[in-house]
């Protein structure tokens, strides 16, 4: 090769040689994503606070805990003190939503590394708040325009205590919501986040009314309610739009709800899933869900995939 030949072969050289360190550097530089462990809170609209109150504390006979909860808007009650967990209550807009699931947040180790994460990957996130109660989270919004968040708790090891002895349920197991678009929620929830399939099965055999993905790093997952007309009404999606409550004996749980002063529900019985539940609903029809940890019986269409929670 000539002298000048091989001169002007150098700034190509070179120009590849840039490209292919800045690759690496940026492969190295990508964050990777912290753990999520399970779901820290769910937050409902309520058209009547106080109405709300007295079902959330009397009725499900869960603990106040309006230190987690900032404005006069919200409320909040501890389902479990270690790993936390609480539903929040918030004040319908004037201009009500649609759905009456206000939020579902998840637990991850390192809050601000899933922000960077996420932004890495494209995804339009909000800025990062601190809590009252020495929380870091931020928000966001699914494919689907559900609105989530992820909460994290740094230095903080929080004390375990047993729920009360008129509480209905153990701990938070499950949310659900209405899901149009499955390969889009499954792109984020699945190839983004790492959740796994848990379940999914439907009213026949053959269909798929309602698909369930666990946390990444933990036993509790989400439902896709599949299958849902455009139109469905205020009630329809409070039975849809839920959250779950996990117990040994369900049994047992439908009779301290009588104690408590609800008579009226649906069920206990069997579901699909194999699991025994029962169904109670808030003042304005969002439902409650609560569930044995484990199935009863085998479920229909398809077997589960991933270990069930624990009490």
């Amino acid at each position: 090769m000539s002298r000048f030949r091989y001169m002007r072969m150098i700034p190509i050289v070179l120009f590849l040689a840039a490209c292919l360190a800045g690759s690496l550097l940026a492969a190295q530089e990508k964050p990777s994503r912290p753990r999520i462990t399970g779901i820290d809170h769910v937050r409902v609209y309520v058209s009547n606070l106080d109405k709300s109150r007295e079902f959330y504390s009397n009725i499900l006979g869960l603990l106040s805990a309006d230190y987690r909860c900032s404005g006069p808007s919200r409320s909040c009650f501890a389902v479990r003190w270690a790993p936390k967990q609480h539903v929040e209550l918030e004040q319908a807009p004037s201009s009500a939503p649609k759905n009456w699931l206000a939020e579902v947040a998840f637990t991850t180790e390192n809050v601000p590394q899933m922000r960077r994460y996420l932004l890495a990957h494209g995804i339009k996130v909000g800025a990062i708040s601190k809590g009252a109660d020495y929380t870091e989270h931020f928000e966001l919004r699914d494919p689907g325009g559900n609105p989530i968040s992820f909460v994290g708790y740094p230095g903080l090891i929080p004390i375990d205590d047993p729920p009360p002895l008129h509480a209905v349920g153990e701990r938070l197991i499950h949310a659900g919501f209405v899901v149009e678009n499955l390969t889009a929620e499954n792109h984020f929830y699945i190839d983004l986040l790492g959740f796994r399939l848990y379940w999914h099965g439907g009213f026949k055999d053959q269909d798929t009314d309602w698909y369930e993905i666990q946390v990444p790093d933990g036993d509790n997952w989400i439902e896709y309610m599949l299958n849902i007309p455009a139109n469905a009404d205020h009630k329809e999606l409070g039975v849809q739009n839920h959250f779950s409550l996990g117990v040994k004996d369900v049994q047992a749980a439908a009779a301290q709800l009588r104690k408590n002063g609800l008579q009226t529900f649906d069920g206990p019985e069997i579901g699909r899933d194999g699991k025994n539940s029962l169904d109670a609903y808030d003042p304005d029809g969002t439902r409650i869900e609560v569930m044995e940890f484990t199935p009863a019986k085998p479920p229909c269409c398809h077997p589960y995939t991933a270990e069930h929670p624990k009490p």
